[in-house]
């Protein structure tokens, strides 16, 4: 018997979403997300609020999970899992705001460029190991879908949603434009290299000899994702006969995972116990008990704070210095963390599960390589890398 977590409805995407089948390919668990949480470093403000708390390198695991957890959630979680999660997450970053010591300035992680810039990282960075050692780029029609979709997520987060890009063109600018802002102060720098080691400092209810194994892989093939004039910057150094042989390699083990829901279950499990049941019906083929696909503004008017999160976010400016709620955390604290929405579990098989013909669809993808900078292009039809 195998434990089934439910779901009511199909929450804010459709079945057969082009972006589920995307970050449920085994590359964003183990490639992906440090790819996105090493690069958002580079945004001094970030840094800055994560080095306040200090949460990142005392509770490495918890804070990669619950990641992990609030992106499945909305990608893969029922409508109102999906707004409670995103109503958790302008309360806990409401009291991550303070000094930046190496700007001079402030930082505020419910910022809406901050939230822009998380949000796109983690788009553009599941989407490119997707493309770079998995089935290969998407679709003309699929890649629109997808930066579609990505717009629909940006607005569970204090996002100006006219600034979010939906295209292809729209997301080369983006990045282009933030290249000026990016800078790596020595913090910056600790805590890329000690995500980098996440088999050694995150993934630690690995066995030990499968970490030892595949620590130096997992590293070095996240760094074969990173523009070669952003590696100085992050202070890591690797050759392109790395960057060729690691590709090579990470390649058909991720197909072969990727052929086995069991397997990539029990890796979720280890690596992000909150996060990996929530994707659990999906990677079985099991559908929600409901059909119904809910707008952003629909399900937050049903389900939870009927403000969107911009007006949260005001209204927590509004606040500060008045509400004890919103007091900056100290710094290595050890508080229980606000939990997000867990999906609802029932004991049952997981035979005769119902498989979802979008599962096959990653067989006709071409391959894609990786590319050195923003400009350049693979082909006209995949997504502009960083």
């Amino acid at each position: 018997m195998a434990t089934r977590y439910l779901r009511r409805d199909e929450g804010l995407f459709t079945a057969d979403s082009v972006a589920r089948r995307v970050w449920a390919y085994p590359t964003s668990a183990l490639l992906g997300f440090i790819r996105a949480v090493t690069i958002e470093h580079l945004d001094p403000d970030l840094t800055a609020a994560v080095d306040a708390s200090g949460q990142v390198l005392q509770r490495p695991a918890l804070r990669y999970d619950r990641t992990v957890q609030y992106f499945a959630t909305v990608l893969f979680g029922d409508a109102e899992s999906v707004i409670k999660s995103s109503d958790i997450l302008m309360k806990v970053h409401a009291r991550a705001h303070g000094p930046n010591p190496v700007t001079g300035g402030t930082f505020d992680s419910n910022d809406p460029d901050s939230q822009l810039w998380i949000h796109m990282t983690a788009w553009h960075s599941i989407l490119y190991v997707y493309e770079k050692y998995g089935p290969g780029t998407l679709s003309r029609a699929e890649e629109t879908e997808y930066w579609r979709e990505c717009a629909v997520a940006a607005a569970m987060q204090p996002i100006h949603l006219e600034n979010v890009p939906t295209s292809r063109g729209e997301v080369q600018k983006y990045f282009d434009d933030w290249r000026d802002r990016l800078a790596a102060s020595e913090q910056a720098v600790y805590n890329i290299d000690f995500i980098l080691d996440g088999m050694r400092t995150i993934f630690t209810a690995l066995p030990a000899p499968m970490r030892a194994a595949f620590g130096p892989v997992i590293r070095a093939g996240v760094i074969a994702t990173y523009p070669r004039w952003m590696r100085p910057l992050m202070g890591v150094r690797q050759s392109r006969l790395v960057d060729s042989l690691v590709t090579a390699l990470i390649r058909p083990g991720m197909a072969t995972l990727a052929r086995s829901p069991r397997a990539q279950m029990w890796f979720l499990e280890r690596v992000a116990p909150r996060g990996g049941p929530v994707l659990t019906g999906y990677i079985r083929g099991v559908p929600a008990e409901s059909s119904s696909v809910y707008s952003p503004e629909s399900a937050r008017a049903k389900f939870g704070d009927p403000r969107p999160p911009l007006q949260q976010y005001a209204d927590q400016l509004a606040a500060r210095g008045l509400d004890t709620a919103l007091t900056p955390y100290k710094r290595n604290h050890h508080e229980a963390p606000l939990e997000f929405v867990a999906p609802r579990a029932q004991a049952g098989s997981a035979r005769g599960r119902a498989r979802r013909p979008v599962r096959n669809h990653n067989r006709r993808h071409r391959r894609g390589r990786a590319e050195l900078s923003w400009r350049e292009t693979t082909s006209p039809l995949c997504c502009l890398y960083m």
